[in-house]
C-alpha cells in the first residue's frame, strides 16, 4: 500500500512566490538584452525610482515587472546575493 497518499502536503508559498518573481525577472531581463539597453543599469532604475519607463515594453516586459512589487522583488535579489 503506498503510504504518500496519507502523508500532509506541504504548500510552500514563499518558494512559489520566489519562482514567480525569478521567472518574471528573467523575462524583462532578457527583452531588454534584445533591444539593446544594458539590463542590470535599467532595473535598478526600475526598483530606485518606481519609473516603469526604465523598462522597455518589448515583449510586455514594462508589464511583466510592474505585476511584481519592488519591495519583494528587491528582497529575493538580496535573499540571492546572499547565498551566494
Amino acid at each position: 500500500m503506498d503510504n504518500n497518499k496519507f502523508e500532509t502536503q506541504v504548500f510552500e508559498k514563499e518558494l512559489l512566490e520566489s519562482e514567480h518573481i525569478r521567472s518574471n525577472l528573467s523575462k524583462v531581463y532578457d527583452a531588454l538584452t534584445e533591444k539593446g539597453y544594458n539590463p542590470v543599469d535599467q532595473i535598478i532604475g526600475y526598483i530606485l525610482s518606481g519609473d516603469p519607463t526604465y523598462i522597455t515594453s518589448h515583449n510586455n516586459a514594462r508589464s511583466t515587472i510592474q505585476e511584481l512589487d519592488r519591495d519583494e522583488l528587491l528582497g529575493e535579489l538580496l535573499k540571492y546575493y546572499l547565498k551566494k
